[in-house]
């Protein structure tokens, strides 16, 4: 019978004692080291099973500590504790003993159905204030709440926070799983964050990295055991240990299991999180990244996510956990009764990938609708809102790629060009089937790739107001905040209209059908003006027009046609003028 997980490992406060417990299975002896014991250096209790404890007393919060670890080899290393919420600086130091209180002021926010949900993806380290000199902060996202809740966001997506070896980065190579990156506030900062985002009716989701722990992480040979030079208790000793970015941790073992489903808990429960992104999960179930693969199959990673999956709604009902998995399967939203995960959602990678190639951005690649059809129609598992679609994310904004309107127009990201096309695309995400998510920046036309260093030139806000206007309506319309638009909450879609030859798809939303919930999105891909533009509407009646891409409000140098409303003749045909890259929204007028 395998031995049992101890449940208090970490630090924990037992009335006036304060108890240590770490897992070091290989260690000859291990020794409590810090303030908390006056600097000096306290045996720790062997439990027989792989498991260390002692228990002093007068331990205050801000104290710090460290495992000194003597190996089976007799050397002597010094860990900070795996399970550490705070350390005093990121890239080395010690564990600090933190105060566990936290006034919540009675917060008992429910986050919005994935219908309703408008996310916006959101890195701390440069979403600071205008003239901030240093690293961006959570106090500094604390101010531009008010800003996203006036665009229309409901839902924030945190890039990973926790701490790094150099206090800045994307957040993708996690250094310690539960403490919260210092430069960003710590985690007090976080605290007031999320609380004084649902104050703001924001949910606010966590990106997290359990496919690879960095190799600059305490985990690597924690006790001083390895196999094959590898990463030792924490990690597999074998090729299943190998990714592009770092070791990957053991998911066989049962204490490494409970390691990451703890951490799940602790962002749950003690930080009031809504939701988890899991970064990567394709890369957690497979050595290769890749789907239908058994041969490089990691089935101990499937069964992690199923529980991390049905802990967290265990947890939270309302919770929103997201993976990013590459692989387009159903099975990772699929329930678990029927094999799958049991995601509620999952990022769909290709969806911004058919856009640049619509719109004429991919190099070497001809200009197709084909793409975008095929993702306006699929569903995971006959459910809309299984996927979370967007136009730009700090990955197609990266890696060798730029953000959307750096594409469409380099060295200039805010011509004319340029806003066209990011206002088209940001129009179909936010109308498209699936939880639309937006990149920072990319309402008011943040230039270049996504990096962890130049912070967000806010100044745009003000120069391109119009867009950032654009993109309120847009969201205001996706929310059916006028009563109008409700087809953009359902189920349904169906593409109507494919041109090929000129570039342009029509598309229909629907939820119960009929006034005030149908809604047909016309959009021009292509750089060709069409005069008198005819195509068949599935629907007969007038039809309002509710969005304009080319109102000049937008834009004062765009090609505005004047249309508000079109009414179908016999076989239900419009003629309308398109100028190139435009966007109309249309919904009849509830009876």
């Amino acid at each position: 019978m395998p031995h049992q997980i101890k449940k208090n490992l970490g630090v924990v406060k037992h009335g006036e004692e304060t108890e240590f417990r770490v897992w070091a299975p290989f260690a000859a002896a291990v020794s409590l080291a810090g303030t908390v014991c006056r600097d000096a250096e306290l045996p720790m209790n062997n439990e027989g099973d792989g498991y260390w404890s002692l228990r002093l007393k007068g331990v205050e919060p801000g104290q710090n500590y460290v495992y000194r670890i003597t190996t089976a080899d007799k050397r002597s290393i010094t860990r900070n504790d795996p399970r550490a919420q705070q350390l005093t600086t990121s890239d080395a130091g010690a564990s600090v003993i933190i105060d566990p209180n936290f006034d919540w002021e009675n917060d008992t926010f429910t986050p919005p159905p994935s219908e309703k949900q408008i996310i916006y993806e959101l890195h701390v380290g440069t979403f600071n204030r205008p003239d901030a000199a240093t690293i961006g902060s959570f106090e500094d996202a604390l101010e531009k709440l008010d800003y996203l809740v006036d665009l229309g966001v409901n839902v924030i997506e945190l890039m990973p926070i926790t701490s790094m070896a150099h206090s800045y980065g994307w957040g993708y190579a996690p250094n310690h799983l539960f403490s919260v990156e210092n430069a960003y506030g710590g985690r007090h900062g976080l605290l007031t964050f999320v609380r004084e985002c649902h104050k703001k009716g924001i949910a606010v989701l966590l990106d997290v990295v359990y496919n690879h722990f960095s190799g600059e992480t305490d985990l690597w040979q924690f006790d001083g055991w390895n196999e094959n030079s590898r990463g030792g208790i924490y990690f597999y000793n074998d090729e299943r240990g190998d990714t592009p970015w770092g070791g990957r941790p053991d998911y066989g073992r049962p204490e490494v299991r409970q390691y990451i489903l703890d951490n799940v808990t602790m962002w749950l429960t003690e930080y009031h999180l809504d939701g988890l992104r899991v970064d990567s999960t394709i890369y957690m179930r497979n050595t290769e990244g890749h789907d239908n693969d058994p041969a490089h199959d990691i089935p101990d990673a499937w069964y992690l996510l199923q529980d991390i999956v049905e802990l967290a709604h265990k947890i939270k009902l309302s919770a929103t956990i997201i993976a990013e998995d590459c692989a387009n399967s159903a099975y990772v939203t699929k329930p678990r009764s029927q094999t799958g995960c049991g995601f509620d959602a999952q990022w769909e990678l290709g969806f911004p990938h058919v856009l640049r190639d619509a719109l004429g951005l991919t190099p070497n690649y001809a200009r197709t609708l084909a793409g975008v059809r095929y993702e306006l129609e699929r569903t995971y598992n006959g459910d809309a809102f299984e996927k979370v679609v967007f136009s730009d994310s700090h990955d197609t904004a990266a890696n060798g790629s730029v953000r959307i309107n750096e594409a469409a127009s380099s060295g200039d990201a805010a011509d004319i060009h340029a806003r066209e096309k990011t206002l088209l695309a940001s129009a179909v995400t936010l109308t498209a089937p699936g939880i639309p998510m937006l990149l920072q920046g990319q309402e008011f036309l943040q230039e270049g790739s996504f990096n962890d260093w130049k912070e967000l030139e806010w100044g745009k806000t003000e120069t391109y107001s119009g867009m950032v206007l654009a993109h309120k309506h847009l969201i205001d319309l996706r929310l059916n905040r006028y009563r109008n638009t409700a087809g953009l909450l359902g189920q349904s879609t169906a593409v109507f209209h494919q041109d090929d030859s000129n570039s342009v798809l029509a598309y229909h939303r629907w939820d119960q059908g009929g006034a005030g919930d149908d809604v047909l999105m016309i959009v021009n891909f292509g750089d060709q003006v069409h005069d008198m533009y005819q195509l068949c509407l599935p629907l007969a009646g007038t039809w309002q027009v509710r969005f304009n891409s080319t109102w000049k409000g937008y834009s004062p140098d765009f090609h505005q046609i004047d249309i508000s409303e079109v009414t179908t003749e016999e076989g239900n045909l419009i003629t309308v003028n398109l100028p190139a890259y435009a966007v109309l929204i249309l919904s009849q007028n509830p009876a």
